[in-house]
């Protein structure tokens, strides 16, 4: 199953969304939802699970999520250290400043609640009585709980009957099949959680969740299930999780409330938002949907960008075939397979051998790589040796003549050697294999030594040293690829870098009395092209860097 199978016409879409809101608006009308200025554009509700030890902190942790943007909250009573039933559910229930779902989730599905069942029940009867809107019971005892409930004052309280699975996401024909198993329970919502072991398993859950015919929750459990929670209003999802804060979640790879808000624009998401982002492993440390996402709003484009943490390029280019899925930065190790997969490559980028962004020509869906990596880092250099020479408006390149030492052999450095050599540098390449570092050096007319040779390499003074390495970037702070002492041969280091944003390498190389270029100046110079490639618009360029020196 591939997403381009989802039925992404304009009317169809329409169609499952209309129904969708209609089945809905019983439970929330929209004065219910929170709005943005710009007023929302999908029904999809941010939850927020509420999961402290007494009831006081969940009231502080309610109000914390009404400040914050929630539309409802889920109460966590397994969480609750000497819970009293109808005392508690008084106090939660009413003085909630949100629709509340109630959940007293047990061990045996993920939970903390490790007691007698009946009484769990007990009190998720009592909710319902009490006036909870919602009541959450698992499929396994779905049966039984509405056998008793027919025995007990009926509340107001809508029923999700949820299933997770901890450990894969099964097939469509499975989930399928399980939807079907909770609507025969007499679920007014379904509730599927299943967990990723690739970023192609959310598509199986969208296939699903586009088709349903009531109301439904589908997400996809971790950090390669997080496009699931992000694009959950694109394929009309019931609602999706966002935490108060970060890593304090009911689940894995939930994004906090101000993500979901701030940086990814949730409540902009609709069923014809166009769908990018940047393509690597890792990836949660790239600031690349902060400066996308803003620069999106900021000109009414309507655009998603998302941290894709991809195994196969393949694969996922693939399983994401349809033509609302556009545009992805790539980042590493998958420069080159990005170049592999594409259907035509620039002749720069081809020359390189890797690329750093694709595009899908609306006209005939073909896949086409460019690389803006040499154009944004070689343009930061020459700035930065302009202003180290005072030679601003001396035309030429400050690179030609110099001897431009790249570390590293891979998409980025394959980028630099290149650019330097346009530019009339001489090009040393430095890898951890020669054999690589030989093969690049051989395209660039240039020499290859090995990492560990650096150490002593200093031919002359005054020499130029680009890291394209990943050593040095987050969490591996304390990491170098080369000595402090090997730095003083130089006049200006740049690191690819920009996670943290001063690495070791450039606070030594600062240190030395060398000059220093950041690796946010080529992030956002070649952002200026990706962004004019993704939209066809002027790229807002002080917007996008005021956007990069606050997240960086």
């Amino acid at each position: 199953m591939v997403i381009s199978d989802l039925p992404f016409t304009k009317q169809s879409q329409s169609c499952f969304c209309d129904n969708s809101v209609e089945e809905k608006q019983y439970m929330l009308t929209t004065s219910d939802l929170h709005t943005t200025k710009g007023g929302r554009r999908n029904s999809t509700l941010i939850c927020a699970p509420i999961m402290a030890e007494s009831v006081d902190e969940m009231l502080v942790q309610m109000r914390k999520a009404n400040e914050a943007g929630a539309d409802i909250v889920e109460i966590r009573l397994d969480y609750l250290k000497n819970f009293i039933p109808r005392q508690d559910l008084e106090i939660l229930i009413k003085r909630s400043p949100l629709p509340a779902i109630v959940t007293y989730r047990p061990v045996w599905e993920g939970g903390q609640y490790d007691g007698n069942e009946s009484k769990r029940q007990d009190a998720l009867h009592l909710a319902s009585e009490i006036g909870a809107d919602y009541i959450d019971i698992e499929l396994k005892v779905a049966h039984e709980f509405y056998n008793s409930i027919q025995l007990k004052k009926p509340g107001k309280a809508k029923i999700i009957v949820s299933s997770h699975n901890y450990q894969n996401t099964p097939s469509v024909e499975e989930i399928a099949e399980l939807v079907a198993r909770i609507q025969a329970t007499g679920a007014d919502i379904v509730k599927i959680a299943t967990t990723a072991l690739d970023i192609t398993d959310s598509a199986r859950m969208f296939q699903v969740l586009v088709h349903s015919h009531v109301p439904m929750i589908g997400l996809v459990m971790g950090e390669k299930g997080l496009i699931s929670r992000i694009l959950s209003p694109k394929f009309g999802g019931f609602l999706t999780f966002g935490s108060l804060e970060p890593g304090v979640v009911s689940a894995p790879g939930q994004p906090t409330i101000k993500e979901l808000l701030d940086l990814y624009n949730f409540r902009e998401i609709a069923s014809d938002t166009k769908v990018h982002g940047v393509i690597g492993n890792p990836v949660s440390h790239s600031k690349s949907p902060h400066l996308y996402n803003a620069a999106f709003k900021s000109v009414g484009f309507d655009g998603i960008y998302l941290p894709l943490l991809v195994d196969s390029v393949e694969d996922f280019l693939t399983t994401y075939s349809s033509p609302d899925f556009v545009g992805y930065s790539y980042t590493t190790p998958h420069k080159e397979a990005g170049l592999n997969c594409s259907d035509e490559v620039d002749p720069i980028a081809k020359i390189i051998g890797a690329i750093n962004c694709m595009i899908k020509r609306p006209t005939d869906g073909k896949l086409i790589g460019y690389n803006f990596d040499y154009i944004g880092a070689i343009a930061a250099i020459e700035e930065g040796l302009r202003a180290l020479n005072r030679t601003a408006n001396i035309s030429g390149s400050p690179l030609a003549g110099k001897l431009l030492v790249v570390m590293g052999a891979g998409g980025a450095g394959k980028s630099l050697a290149y650019g330097g050599k346009e530019k009339g540098a001489r090009v040393v390449v430095a890898n951890r294999t020669l054999a690589k570092a030989k093969e690049l050096a051989s395209k660039v007319g240039g020499k290859a030594i090995t990492l560990a040779e650096l150490e002593n390499f200093h031919p002359e003074d005054g020499m130029v040293l680009v890291n394209t390495t990943s050593v040095g970037m987050k969490p591996r702070c304390h990491a170098t690829p080369i000595p402090k002492k090997a730095l003083k041969h130089y006049s200006l280091v740049f690191d690819a870098i920009y996670s943290p944003k001063e690495t070791r390498l450039l606070r030594e190389a600062q240190e030395s009395g060398v000059a220093v270029v950041y690796g946010t100046e080529m992030l956002i110079n070649q952002g200026f092209e990706q962004f004019e490639k993704f939209t066809g618009l002027p790229a807002p360029k002080q917007l996008m860097r005021d956007v990069l020196a606050r997240n960086t």
